[in-house]
């Protein structure tokens, strides 16, 4: 996979430095050389584009000029403003530009570093410094001092971290937040009942070192239109400060927005010649960085925010990544997860069969908010305000920006939080029949097919479970579901520890006749040496299960595995009794395919095999089910019965032999032992 290289790559940054310190040559990127598929996998340069190094373009290239600015950030040719918002954005936090363009830089070899957040884990990528010109200016990000790059690289690694940089045209600004910083999002549909106290949410988040950002909706087929209020729909800004300023005895709340085109502002109150600043003397106009000129940053009242813009983000940071201005962190928690076909993936609540199969994940809250965490006095009705625990839920896909060049877009997505008793037991999760008779407590405002899914909750301190899913049910893919609350909360993904539940029960013991009967059955299969061989058990079984297996039949090497791992003796070949605990075996398990075959369809989909399987004894982690359904059931997700038989065979087998030599909860094999096991059954 292209991303892991380029991981891989950038723990070799130290090693590529000294190559090129010994030969005297720059660094040449061999994973996104200078050509036209690093640029785009659809569409043909508008223009023929030439890649030039910074000292190929103008003297004395410098990675930074007077350090970062949020003005070294004006868009090009691509459509990727959301990622330059947040760009703008992330040079007003020197902590956190510092992580994502470390200080020890080798510009002067051509060879620069980065490092982003990638689904909770921080990477370095590398890259070398040929950047696309045409006529020898930058096609896309650059500065306004021209001799100055570090935007450029930044818009090039991440690039290269997708694919290309076709793969970032179009997206959302909390997507490069979260990649600058590793946060959390959270969007406000400013036009869908936007919270309560919004102006203390977006000061608040401001002084909690958040990265905030808001735009305007395009009509359908429409982009970056001007509007006659300056501002432009369909196109990302960022805000770079949420103040309250006093003027003449009254506080009048403030947001400053920056557009990364680096012109073209609003003209409505407020914006940089309007009269509303004739009574703010020059000291706070300077303390406000008030700027009279096209440099495209400007400040609003927050009533005309709210009436102009349409949606906010934010990207509210943890703990680790915060420079400690705010007043209290945020704290975190972190957990991986997987839909898969025939396990995982059972859909949202409007598929109550197979809803319950979802990953779940246990949430604590332990403490209720502090009251100066919640109102603003301005934005709500006086104790309209519940007392509870504020708390949020990002729902993150893996990996879906990056595999574009092969058609794949996201997912639509949400979650759905269920409250629950003292009596909860999280090594198993909600069953079923709880989601069919409950409503959930609450739910993410939407599923959509974003990156990300979030919304902020306030609920009593208690125990909850949250239950991500896709849309559609079968659906797969890899995901990270975070929680940042404002108190102390803990969570962890539900999933019980494989083994067994009430040892699956044997069939009563035969009386002689019925032995004497069997044992002539036997004889009359296998001839006088009375063994069976795994070709003699194919033709026994399809003849006997002719109409269990619908037309279809054992395969010789599912046989094959029957007989090894019912061969006790390991002659290759079954004896009487052991063909007779096969077949007895066979028999019961039979029962069980045709009791939670629910459907009737012959096959079993996950939830069906999962009962099965627990109703015949075995308990199954998420991560073993997983494996299971990925060994034995087809393209589709489902598992036959012939698949079913041979999946609860290997599943006794494997629980005996572990039974066996288990001491403590752990079992020891030799490696010869080991081997012959795996290898004959």
């Amino acid at each position: 996979m292209f991303k892991q290289k380029v991981i891989k790559q950038g723990k070799e940054y130290d090693s590529i430095v000294r190559q090129c310190r010994q030969s005297g040559a720059k660094f040449e990127d061999p994973l996104f050389p200078a050509c036209v598929e690093s640029l785009f996998f659809e569409q043909k340069p508008p223009q023929p584009f030439v890649w030039k190094r910074p000292s190929e373009i103008v003297q004395n290239p410098q990675l930074f000029v007077g350090g970062a600015s949020r003005f070294d950030v004006a868009q090009g040719q691509l459509g990727d403003c959301w990622f330059l918002a947040a760009t703008a954005g992330l040079s007003l936090d020197d902590h956190l530009l510092k992580k994502v363009i470390p200080p020890d830089q080798n510009f002067d070899l051509g060879v620069v570093k980065f490092n982003f957040w990638q689904y909770g884990k921080w990477v370095t990528v590398v890259i070398d410094d040929q950047l696309p010109t045409y006529n020898n200016e930058l096609v896309f990000v650059h500065s306004k001092e021209k001799n100055e790059f570090w935007s450029a690289l930044l818009e090039k690694a991440y690039a290269k971290l997708h694919g290309s940089y076709e793969c970032l045209k179009g997206g959302n600004v909390i997507e490069a937040m979260e990649d600058f910083t590793g946060g959390v999002s959270e969007s406000i549909d400013l036009n869908q009942n936007p919270p309560k106290g919004l102006f203390k949410i977006l000061k608040s988040s401001y002084d909690r070192d958040s990265q905030l950002g808001c735009s305007i909706n395009a009509k359908p087929g429409v982009t970056e239109a001007k509007l006659p209020s300056g501002l432009i729909a369909g196109h990302a800004y960022t805000i770079t400060d949420v103040k309250k300023v006093n003027v003449k005895g009254r506080d009048v709340r403030l947001i400053r927005i920056r557009n990364p085109w680096g012109a073209v502002e609003w003209n409505g109150r407020w914006s940089d010649n309007a009269r509303e600043w004739d009574d703010i003397n020059q000291r706070e106009r300077k303390n406000l960085g008030l700027v009279s000129g096209d440099d495209g940053e400007f400040w609003m009242e927050f009533s005309d925010f709210k009436r102009n813009f349409e949606r906010v983000d934010m990207c509210h940071l943890s703990a680790e990544a915060m420079t400690g201005k705010g007043k209290r962190k945020w704290q975190a928690i972190v957990n991986d997860g997987k839909w898969q076909k025939g396990a995982t993936a059972g859909g949202c609540r409007n598929f109550p069969d197979s809803f319950w199969i979802n990953p779940q994940f246990s949430l604590i809250l332990e403490e209720e908010d502090d009251k100066d965490d919640v109102g603003d006095e301005e934005d709500e009705d006086p104790g309209q305000d519940k007392p509870g625990s504020t708390f949020l839920v990002a729902l993150m896909q893996k990996n879906r920006r990056a595999q574009r060049k092969m058609g794949v877009d996201n997912l639509t997505c949400g979650f759905a939080i269920y409250q629950t008793d003292g009596n909860f037991d999280a090594s198993v999760g909600l069953p079923k029949d709880h989601f069919l008779y409950n409503a959930s407590t609450a739910r993410s405002p939407s599923f959509t097919n974003t990156r990300e899914v979030s919304g902020r909750f306030k609920l009593p301190p208690g125990h909850y479970v949250i239950v991500p899913s896709t849309f559609e049910p079968g659906q797969e893919g890899d995901f990270l579901l975070r929680i940042f609350s404002m108190k102390l909360s803990k969570g962890v993904s539900i999933d019980e520890e494989s083994g067994m539940v009430d040892v699956p029960k044997q069939p009563p013991p035969q009386d002689d006749a019925q032995t004497q009967r069997f044992r002539e059955f036997f004889k009359k299969l296998t001839g006088p040496d009375m063994e069976v061989d795994a070709w003699e058990l194919q033709e026994i079984l399809n003849a006997a299960l002719r109409k269990e297996l619908q037309g279809g039949g054992f395969s010789l090497e599912s046989c094959k595995s029957m007989v090894a791992l019912t061969d006790d003796d390991r002659s290759g070949k079954l004896g009487f009794e052991e063909f007779r605990e096969l077949w007895q075996n066979i028999s019961a398990w039979k029962a069980v395919f045709k009791k939670y075959d629910q459907d009737k369809s012959g096959s079993f989909n996950g939830y069906e095999m999962k009962g099965a399987l627990r109703s015949l004894g075995f308990k199954l982690s998420n991560e073993s089910f997983s494996a299971l359904i990925l060994r034995y059931a087809d393209k589709k997700g489902t598992v036959s019965f012939d698949s079913f038989i041979a999946a609860a065979i290997k599943l006794k087998y494997m629980f005996t032999s572990f039974a066996a030599k288990s001491r403590g909860g752990n079992a020891s094999f030799g490696l010869d032992e080991f081997l012959t096991m795996n290898i004959y059954s």
